[in-house]
Parts: C-alpha cells; structure tokens; sequence
C-alpha cells in the first residue's frame, strides 16, 4: 500500500506537465518528466538495483532517498481507531546512513546518467496493534497504517563517486584509516567502515597499505575514479 509519505514526495518531484505511475515496458515508475524517470525508494536501495540498472541502458534515473531524521509515533487503538498515544521515537536518521544502503548500490552507482537524491525528512508513523499478523519491533508488536511528511530538512544530490567522497571529514592525513574517519566525523568505526567499502567500490578511494591490522587509503585522483558507462 502506498503510503501519504511516498504519494506527498511524488507530487513535490512533480514538475508541470509529468506523469506519475507511468508503465514503462515491465516497470511502474513514480514520476516521468519529459526524458527523466524519478523513482522515490523509502524501502532498501537493493530492491531496486535491478530496475534502474535496466533503466538506465536507455533513460536518465533520479533515485530519491528519503532518510528520517525525526519520526513521530502515532498510536492507534485499531485500525482506522482513535488516537490514544504519540511520542517521539529515541531513533534519530542522519545523511551517512546513506552507506548502510549504498554498500548494495555500488553495481549501480555512480553511472553518468544516474543522480541520487537524499532527502533529509521528518515524518509521523501511524500506527496499530498486530493481532496476528504482527511485525516484531523493540518497541511492540504493530502493523504501519500510514507514513506523512511533516518536514524537509536538507536534500543533498550525488552524481559522481567524488560527490560521496565530501562526505569524507576534512584535515584527513594523506593515507587514512577507518578510524581517522570515524574519529573526524565523530562516528562509531562501523560506520567509518561502511564508508571505506563503498568510497573503494566506487572508485573514490584506493587502498594504499596497512598500518599494523588497518588498512590505508587515499583519495583516488579524479580522472581514475570509476564512473560506469
């Protein structure tokens, strides 16, 4: 079921004159204007990696990324019930969660006529009990009745592999390791680590040696950083 959230990023990405839910060839897609194919993915990019493979062998692809910064918990009694709870959910999003997805995304990404769009958004979750047909969560047992769109924070668009490298922190030495980055951007290694895999992948850094049981990268020169055809 599409969620409001999904319909109500669909209509901003709507410029006068596109198509929404358009049929092309085996595919549906969210917003077609004039030669552009936009697809808004709130779910993995990974269920998608195959499509826009196959799109981009003949179109221009805008995949838009929403990330939740801050999520509004709305509880219902029942489906379609009253109101009877609404908090804020302790988990907060941020922009390098991008590399959580694109670590499943790097067969695609980046490809000349690819752009990736990354919406920084808050949202409301409504939201009611199982009753057999349950999702597990830390928080409950609950089925999703509806997504909205409360805010748009910032939206960073991505192109090339260099684009993905900015997000690297700056002062970095000349050859880094994960904990460098983890350390400038104030993350947890695992994080730091997620970023080296993609930022490899696509050609934004090389390895360049070890140092003791880390590994060393650089910043791979423009001209040879990897850009599909």
């Amino acid at each position: 079921m599409e969620t409001s959230l999904h319909r109500e990023l669909k209509t901003r990405y709507a410029r006068p004159g596109a198509r929404l839910e358009v049929t092309l060839g085996s595919y549906r897609i969210d917003v077609v204007c004039g030669d552009e194919l936009i697809e808004i993915q709130h779910g993995s990019l990974a269920a998608i990696r195959d499509k826009v493979r196959d799109l981009l062998q003949d179109h221009r692809v805008t995949v838009v990324k929403p990330i939740v910064v801050r999520k509004r918990l709305i509880k219902l009694k029942k489906k379609n019930g009253q109101q009877i709870d609404s908090r804020l959910s302790p988990k907060r999003g941020k922009l390098l969660d991008l590399f959580d997805e694109l670590v499943y995304f790097t067969q695609v990404f980046p490809h000349k006529r690819l752009t990736l769009e990354v919406v920084l958004v808050d949202i409301e979750e409504w939201r009611y009990p199982g009753h057999g047909r349950r999702r597990r969560r830390r928080d409950g047992d609950f089925q999703v009745e509806d997504q909205k769109l409360i805010a748009v924070h910032e939206t960073h668009r991505f192109r090339t592999a260099a684009d993905l490298a900015r997000l690297l922190p700056e002062g970095l030495p000349e050859e880094f390791h994960t904990g460098h980055v983890a350390e400038g951007l104030n993350v947890d290694r695992w994080t730091a680590q997620r970023m080296a895999y993609t930022l490899r992948n696509v050609g934004a850094i090389k390895q360049a040696g070890k140092a003791g049981n880390s590994l060393l990268y650089r910043l791979a020169k423009k001209r040879k950083a990897r850009r599909a055809a």
